[in-house]
């Protein structure tokens, strides 16, 4: 009995130096315990009084839950799971703005990006539209990004949030750039109405701001013509806004509590496009926004040579919309003789790279809304080949492709398998080029 007692006790004491060890290890450097680096980490793990602090003014969703559930519901991607959006407009994170933060394909660019080494006021930056409480609170930018890279369950601050868009009262022109927005840290929530209703859990006001585009051009700066006008000029939309598209219209009661139908309201589920030329509700606006492409070319006895037109629609859209930092565009012109052999081709890439993105200013679209890309090429041909016909494509990319480097260094951040094959399944799917549209001219 006695050496059975004492084989528990060694046991125990075994399994307590292997816990203390596997609790201290990541600590160790040279032989060393780096003490100020684990009390760092103790202190980041455990102290969550900066999220109080910026739940003091950014009120948490679900508080809004209570009296708001059918917007809380269509933000946060709760009744929109039907295949028309799975198929059109990616639940992780393209449309739904509830999900800006903690979706995995943004931790994936945000984690290769960090490994370019990005100053705070670029990091602020980059933060800023995914988590608008940063532009109240920058000392707490790393912190969301910790959270961010934990990844799922630790994301516990919530980015594009209902206060964090209705505590904007107004937008900060540049004239240099593109329009900010300007959050007003109070209790009180601005909207659309001219009359908001008195209640009992937050003072209302309306702010002319969530009427004009200027609301969305503050993050979304590289869709309309002119960021600076409040509305969207154009022979079709002339007149309207983002919001008139994008928040389909319906009437009753933004507290979805009253029951009577007394105002249009606008989802919030942002209703929009990824795959390009369809779009969910207009067919008019999926002609005029779609780009086409033309050629024009010269052909000599060893080179053939032109310009690749692309033009876009009158529409106020940018090609092809959405994110204006990342995506990538290439335009591909191919040289074929009469049997499909290819004789000479040429891929422009136009976009940023990681390691240039948010360094200097922000990239031109490719195209403007209602204009025309000149894109020039000269391919030569070898002699006695005879070139019958000449295709140009235009596809783009959803992100920019990482160097080997870069994609290496940010996976070995990652603690399991899982987490880095979830990761390179992003990279893989978002860096594909996407066709868009095509010409062959023959000679």
């Amino acid at each position: 009995m006695n050496f059975m007692r004492l084989r528990k006790i060694q046991i125990f004491a075994i399994t307590s130096i292997l816990v203390i060890l596997a609790c201290i290890g990541p600590f160790w450097s040279n032989g060393e315990y780096n003490i100020a680096e684990a009390q760092q980490e103790s202190k980041v793990t455990s102290d969550h009084s900066w999220i109080d602090e910026i739940e003091e003014i950014f009120v948490p969703s679900e508080q809004c839950k209570q009296c708001h559930d059918r917007h809380y519901e269509e933000w946060k991607g709760m009744r929109e799971q039907t295949p028309d959006l799975k198929t059109f407009g990616r639940v992780d994170g393209a449309l739904l703005h509830g999900t800006a933060l903690s979706s995995h394909v943004f931790k994936t660019v945000l984690g290769i990006w960090l490994q370019t080494n990005p100053t705070k006021k670029e990091r602020n930056e980059c933060l800023s539209c995914h988590a608008p409480a940063v532009t109240v609170f920058p000392q707490h930018t790393d912190r969301i990004i910790e959270q961010v890279m934990a990844g799922g369950k630790h994301v516990t601050i919530e980015g594009i949030s209902c206060s964090s868009c209705h505590l904007i009262n107004d937008i900060q022109e540049n004239v240099k750039s593109h329009p900010t927005f300007k959050i007003k840290a109070s209790k009180t929530f601005h909207g659309p109405y001219l009359d908001p209703e008195d209640n009992l859990v937050h003072p209302s006001q309306q702010a002319n701001i969530f009427k004009e585009a200027k609301y969305c051009a503050a993050c979304h700066f590289s869709k309309v013509k002119d960021v600076t006008r409040a509305d969207l000029p154009g022979e079709i939309l002339k007149g309207t806004i983002c919001q008139d598209c994008h928040m389909e219209r319906s009437t009753g009661s933004s507290t979805s509590k009253r029951g009577s139908l007394t105002r249009p309201i606008g989802r919030h589920w942002f209703q929009g496009i990824v795959i390009p030329g369809i779009m969910l509700s207009n067919r008019n606006l999926q002609a005029e926004w779609f780009p086409r492409v033309d050629i024009e070319v010269n052909h000599e006895s060893r080179s053939v040579d032109g310009t690749v037109l692309i033009r876009n629609g009158s529409l106020p859209h940018m090609f092809p919309g959405g994110d204006p930092v990342l995506k990538q565009f290439f335009v591909k012109v191919t040289v074929k003789d009469e049997h499909g052999k290819i004789l000479a081709e040429k891929n422009e890439r136009f976009g940023r790279t990681f390691e240039e993105l948010l360094r200097g200013p922000i990239p031109q679209p490719l195209v403007n809304g209602g204009m025309t890309r000149r894109v020039p090429f000269t391919l030569p041909i070898a002699g006695g080949q005879e070139p019958s016909f000449i295709e140009a494509s235009l596809s783009y990319a959803l992100i920019p492709e990482p160097s080997d480097d870069l994609r290496k260094r940010y996976l070995q951040t990652l603690a399991t398998d899982k987490e880095r094959q979830a990761a390179e399944k992003v990279i893989t799917d978002y860096t594909s080029t996407r066709l868009v549209t095509f010409r062959t001219v023959t000679f």
